[in-house]
């Protein structure tokens, strides 16, 4: 039995100003007319039905997820009193997908991710879980055949063992490796031997539980009581005991640990929509290579990047230009600063 666990409850701090603690960037129209949870969720959903599609968000979140995904199922809507990382919002997603689903497989999957090859991602995601019923005691992981020296993504180092699941390749897991310096990103390029890590992964609910317990055991048994409470009081549970569990990535706290995860290398057009670069990318461009929402007006300007809000914005003989207009707030600067757009929001505080 194939679920889904859709995990939204980032802050998406690098699309500041548009994307805000109060709306990340999960729950904006970044490209296109549906948000990026909405792509997500429609994108899985010719696999898997909506009553095996769970989110994991932060309560302040909730709303979000409802008005913007009416059709998900109230108790399909995990909640976290509070952001701890990677690892036990899957640890208490688990515990939540067991006590409706024995015998799960689960694919997780990040919410804000753009995939341009949606039949491939399907039939990887239907090869991974046909593998898993084979070998049940096995991690799969995504892992992106790079096309360029990227230094924003963790990598995979892959060894030489490889099975075949119909059109695609399990191959074996020398490594997780951090985010590269542009020199290294090079390197692993030129190797060969290396994928992007996607952040999505594939496991048997019974199998992570059993991870947790061994690797993670604070976690473990700050929610193991999800077992056998009744469903009326599985969010006073949550509340009370969310606080004991180890705030840390799932990468560290259980990947790093294991020696039975394989990856299937992938070529569907992934690209994690991290950052305002990576809009350029994606997003339509004008014969001057602007790109601007209806509220600018371009008057003999280049290469700029404009949203505006409720008036509008006319671009005058400009070149480079990052601008971005919310109720909040209005970002000016050049687009050769956009990475530090972080940096910025800390700044001004």
């Amino acid at each position: 039995m194939l679920c889904a666990l859709i995990m939204a409850g980032g802050k998406g701090t690098r699309f500041w100003p548009l994307s805000t603690e109060d709306k990340p960037k999960q729950f904006l129209n970044l490209l296109g007319d549906e948000t990026m949870i909405q792509m997500t969720v429609n994108r899985i959903k010719p696999l898997i039905p909506l009553e095996r599609i769970f989110i994991c968000t932060g309560e302040r979140y909730v709303s979000l997820v409802k008005e913007q995904l009416p059709e998900i199922l109230e108790r399909n809507i995990i909640v976290e009193p509070e952001g701890r990382n990677t690892a036990p919002c899957i640890a208490l997603s688990s515990f939540i997908i067991e006590r409706y689903y024995k015998d799960s497989t689960m694919v997780v999957l990040p919410s804000d991710q753009l995939i341009k090859d949606e039949k491939k991602f399907l039939e990887v995601i239907s090869d991974g879980n046909l593998y898993l019923n084979y070998h049940n005691n096995e991690i799969l992981t995504l892992g992106m055949t790079p096309d360029r020296a990227e230094t924003g993504y963790g990598y995979i180092r892959v060894s030489e063992e490889v099975t075949r699941v119909n059109d695609n390749e399990v191959v074996g897991v020398d490594a997780f490796v951090e985010k590269p310096n542009q020199e290294k990103a090079e390197q692993y390029l030129k190797a060969g031997n290396y994928l992007w890590n996607g952040g999505m992964f594939l496991w048997k609910t019974k199998l992570i539980l059993e991870l947790i317990k061994e690797h993670m055991e604070a976690t473990y048994e700050a929610l193991r009581g999800l077992k056998h409470i009744s469903e009326d009081l599985i969010s006073g549970y949550v509340s009370e005991n969310y606080s004991k569990t180890e705030a840390t990535s799932i990468d560290y706290g259980i990947l790093e640990k294991c020696n039975s995860i394989k990856v299937i290398p992938c070529t569907f057009g992934w690209d994690d929509v991290g950052s305002w670069n990576s809009l350029e990318r994606y997003r339509e461009k004008d014969k001057n290579h602007n790109i601007c929402d209806e509220n600018i007006r371009i008057v003999d300007s280049t290469n700029n990047i404009g949203i505006g809000h409720k008036k509008p914005i006319v671009f005058y003989g400009l070149e480079d230009l990052f601008y971005i207009e919310t109720d909040e707030l209005i970002v000016v600067t050049k687009k050769e600063k956009m990475n530090e757009i972080k940096v910025l929001k800390e700044k001004i505080g």
